[in-house]
């Protein structure tokens, strides 16, 4: 039977719509139908109170179970999920001439008892609700085959090269799956249980020195290896970019130790690189805690284990845990941060050192929580990248930062741009040069006068042609922290950018001694032939300010100058040098 032949006759036995939906697909995605229908019975609520048709309700929830929108803490997948939720919405609409509503549906409205008596009466759910059915399911099985045809392209090893949206729900889908195997090992497991997070030290040199692609390599040896390695009743994730997690059933810390072992002699290198591991180990007190909080704890202890001079592994110990509650809160609080505008947004003055005046800003971010106070940066940054969250808090920061120009140049001023931050995660895909583009034009402002600032280390092929795109576009582009990585040389025969920042720690260490101060005038000199702008951060001494001046370098910017400021003091600093 196909799926609209199913829902019919689950609707003929006396189902309403959405169980009916949800009954239809409920085997193929792993779910017992009664189950299916108790779950469904919610989603038809709205239905019943005369609202949104239950066709819709129950075609989000196929799609959820289908490709596994419920992981409130995986970020990138919760928008993927209302793209498509959005996508199946606008496709209903146009198929149903509008109609997305029992009441336009049935003509009548079913929250009244007259309109529900005329409903009965004639059997208009039997005679209509088929055609709004038959509509969802159409659209919901294009969904789905157009993802499966899409995957079908791509190798397990070609993951890396795959459509991001494809690389999301295969991740989803994996993630489930060792959802459900961990779940059924925490609940039936005789022996303890351990999580045992390792990541590769020093991954992103990896990718700078040999390139984004061989990094995917890295990760695809030891995601194959791990299949051999790990027995019955173990099981491994990878987590994001080169964290993995092992949850394994054991007796004793020497068992866990012999695993530890095992993993480094069969990652100690790979086509003659060697790779070294840091290990965080969690090892399971509470069943009843959620999965998440036991990977939390584990990741601790393996970034503590990175710190460390003797050892490259540690096992969770409970002063870890005033990080766990920094990270809970962090988490709990960030959509009501949002809401709330307790991010703000502050400028940090960009100076010519010749004319010792005001060149342009940079926009950061500052969070001001009502309860706790200052929230700082290295706090919730870390984690907001992790769980893709950064890109909403840096939306709201473009947005700020177009109005900030757009006040500005009410008032005739045009000699001070502001550079915003455009992390990794927008760089994956085109969306936020359509954010990017909106503000713009919201605020009638010149392209040149907000610009970009692109970490050096980000310099894969993909971004290479966003950022490609994003000059042809005319954008103004900075490649920001240069000197910070092993391939910033290469990234400036790549990458279209506009102004070099030197880094502070590249500049801390050049200022240290007299070779390091002749590789920077070098610098200096290389950026002049190549018709590049440079910009020294971090500048906090006045013998580097001279040493910068002296080889030619005019635009700085750190706490000699001045520290970050909110937007309303910067503003009425750069007003006093404008008159």
């Amino acid at each position: 039977m196909t799926h609209l032949e199913k829902a019919v006759a689950l609707q003929k036995k006396g189902y309403h719509c959405s169980q009916a939906i949800v009954g239809a697909f409920a085997n193929e995605l792993g779910y017992e139908i009664k189950d299916a229908f108790k779950i469904s019975t919610c989603f038809g609520g709205g239905m019943r109170a005369g609202g949104i048709c239950g066709c819709i309700t129950a075609s989000f929830m196929v799609l959820g179970m289908a490709f596994g929108f419920y992981d409130p803490q995986d970020k990138e997948l919760e928008m993927y999920g209302n793209k498509k939720t959005e996508e199946f919405l606008a496709l209903f609409k146009e198929r149903m001439a509008g109609d997305t509503t029992c009441k336009a549906i049935l003509g009548q409205d079913i929250s009244k008892p007259e309109g529900l008596a005329v409903i009965r009466q004639e059997g208009l759910m039997l005679k209509l609700c088929p055609r709004a059915m038959r509509v969802s399911i159409e659209i919901v099985e294009e969904m789905i085959d157009d993802f499966f045809a899409r995957e079908k392209e791509f190798s397990e090893e070609d993951m890396a090269d795959a459509d991001n949206l494809t690389s999301i729900i295969r991740h989803a889908d994996r993630r489930r799956r060792y959802m459900e195997n961990v779940t059924r090992l925490l609940g039936d497991a005789d022996n303890k249980v351990a999580f045992i997070q390792f990541d590769v030290r020093r991954f992103k040199i990896i990718n700078d020195l040999y390139g984004e692609k061989f990094g995917d390599q890295v990760l695809f040896f030891i995601s194959e290896n791990l299949k051999s390695i790990c027995r019955e009743n173990q099981f491994f994730m990878n987590l994001r970019a080169d964290v993995f997690v092992i949850v394994t059933e054991y007796e004793t810390d020497e068992e866990l130790d012999a695993m530890m072992n095992t993993l480094e002699n069969r990652f100690e290198e790979f086509k003659e690189v060697k790779l070294q591991l840091s290990f965080g180990v969690y090892t399971v007190e509470d069943r009843e805690m959620e999965i998440r909080q036991m990977e939390d704890r584990a990741a601790i202890a393996r970034k503590a284990a990175k710190n460390e001079v003797v050892t490259n592994r540690l096992f969770y110990q409970e002063q870890f845990k005033e990080l766990l509650y920094t990270r809970k809160f962090i988490e709990e609080n960030m959509n009501s941060a949002i809401a709330e505008k307790q991010f703000q947004m502050y400028l940090q003055p960009k100076y010519s050192i010749s004319q010792n005046k005001i060149v342009g800003a940079e926009a950061l971010v500052r969070w001001f929580h009502p309860q706790r106070g200052t929230v700082y940066p290295n706090e919730f940054i870390p984690i907001f990248e992790e769980n893709g969250f950064i890109r909403r808090v840096d939306y709201y920061i473009w947005e700020e930062a177009c109005r900030f120009i757009k006040r500005c140049t009410d008032l005739g001023i045009y000699n001070c741009p502001v550079s915003v931050n455009v992390s990794r995660q927008h760089l994956k895909d085109m969306e936020f040069m359509r954010v990017l583009v909106a503000y713009i034009k919201e605020n009638k402002i010149d392209k040149s006068l907000l610009e970009l600032e692109i970490t050096e280390t980000a310099n894969d092929e993909k971004i290479g042609k966003v950022a490609e795109q994003l000059k042809k576009d005319g954008f103004t582009l900075l490649m920001d922290d240069f000197g910070s990585g092993y391939s910033s040389l290469n990234v400036l025969l790549e990458t279209p950018f506009d102004v070099l920042k030197l880094d502070k720690k590249f500049m801390d260490n050049m200022m240290a001694s007299e070779k390091g101060k002749l590789i920077l005038e070098y610098v200096v000199a290389m950026t002049k032939k190549l018709e590049l702008g440079l910009l020294a951060e971090g500048v906090e001494t006045k013998e580097q300010v001279e040493l910068l001046s002296k080889i030619g370098c005019d635009r700085v910017q750190g706490y000699y100058y001045a520290k970050p400021m909110p937007q309303e003091e910067f503003f009425e600093k750069l007003l006093a040098e404008q008159s």
